[in-house]
């Protein structure tokens, strides 16, 4: 990365609210590929980027770590997280067995309740409209949803961190399929999803989840023979 600005950004960000200004315009670089995974994170060039000091933009790499988006090396400073095609494979596996567990739980009594299945609706909606970082949170949000139907707190907790940890190559996978097929076949893809759960069809949501495509457009980052 360089040190300077792009030429639609200002010198500086200002003082207020500047933690999360600078969160926000971290994390929209490496969800949009202009930060690779394992690509370091300088502080000298990012705090003449963004005109601050150091305290509040370590505080936003220390938020950014939380976020499962980067990680700080012991003697070797922060960087873009860079999961193994092993660690790929298993957090998707393990997402996707708890989604299969989320939908089968919600839908054990017929549909779920009209409020949650309101609020994987409203996701759809932002996928339709998002674009760039927006657009992987409107997703991030979905699968939330979804695995909210259960209605299962525990669930959640287990959930969250493993989707945190996977929002990166979500986001990548979702750049690269965005080169080669239309947004709207994205759409119908989730829109498929909510309509077997919203009508109660446990066998048609759980083969839906099976032909979802979470990660068909990570063929580099899984093959082992590239690292």
């Amino acid at each position: 990365m360089t040190a300077e600005a792009p030429p639609d950004e200002g010198p500086g960000l200002g003082a207020q609210s500047l933690v999360q200004l600078v969160v926000t315009r971290i994390r929209a670089d490496i969800l949009r590929g202009a930060l690779a995974p394992g690509e370091r994170l300088v502080e000298e060039q990012l705090t003449r980027r963004f005109g601050t000091s150091r305290a509040p933009l370590r505080e936003a790499l220390r938020l950014l770590g939380e976020q499962g988006l980067v990680e700080h090396l012991p003697r070797r400073g922060v960087r873009v997280v860079d999961l193994s095609p092993r660690d790929i494979e298993e957090l998707f596996g393990l997402r996707d067995a708890l989604e299969r567990f989320a939908v089968g739980t919600a839908l054990a009594d017929g549909p779920p309740p009209a409020d949650r299945l309101a609020a994987l609706e409203r996701t759809i909606g932002r996928i339709e409209t998002a674009a760039g970082a927006d657009r992987a949170d409107a997703h991030r949000e979905f699968h939330l949803a979804l695995v909210a139907l259960a209605g299962h707190r525990h669930l959640l907790r287990v959930y969250e961190p493993v989707l945190l940890q996977l929002q990166l190559y979500m986001a990548t996978n979702m750049r690269r399929e965005a080169e080669v097929r239309s947004a709207a076949e994205g759409v119908r893809r989730h829109r498929a999803l909510y309509d077997a759960v919203a009508g109660g069809d446990a066998v048609a949501a759980l083969e839906a989840l099976t032909t979802h495509g979470a990660r068909t457009y990570l063929v580099s980052e899984l093959d082992e023979s590239s690292h």
